[in-house]
C-alpha cells in the first residue's frame, strides 16, 4: 500500500492509500479523484490520465518508454520532464508519499 496525493488543478488535495500492483491512474478512478478520466481504461492510448509529477519524485518512478512518450504528445500542455500517464505507473511501497498534479483540462 502507497498513499498517494493527487492534486487537482485548483490546488485541492486528495490523500487516498493504492494497494501495491495497482496503477496510479486506477488508484484515482477506485477513489473517484477528479481530473483523471482514464477514458481507454488504461491501455496507453489516449492521454486523459495525464499528470505532473512532482520533482521530487521524478527520479524515483521507473522511466517511460516509447509507447507513453508518443501518447503524451496528445495531452494537454506536457512538460518533458514533469508529464506521466497514471495508467503507466505502478504502485509499489517506495512510492508511498508520491504526488501527482493534474492539468487543467485533459483532451
Amino acid at each position: 500500500m502507497a498513499k498517494i496525493t493527487y492534486v487537482e488543478h485548483n490546488g485541492k488535495e486528495h490523500i487516498v492509500e493504492v494497494a501495491s500492483g495497482l496503477t496510479v491512474m486506477e488508484g484515482a478512478r477506485d477513489n473517484n479523484i477528479p481530473g483523471i478520466e482514464a477514458d481507454c481504461g488504461g491501455a496507453c492510448a489516449c492521454s486523459t490520465c495525464h499528470v505532473y509529477v512532482d520533482e521530487a519524485w521524478i527520479g524515483k518512478i521507473p522511466a517511460k518508454d516509447d509507447m507513453e512518450e508518443d501518447m503524451l504528445d496528445f495531452a494537454y500542455e506536457p512538460d518533458p520532464a514533469k508529464s506521466r500517464l497514471t495508467c503507466q505507473i505502478k504502485v509499489t511501497d517506495e512510492l508511498d508519499g508520491l504526488r501527482v498534479k493534474m492539468p487543467e483540462k485533459q483532451i
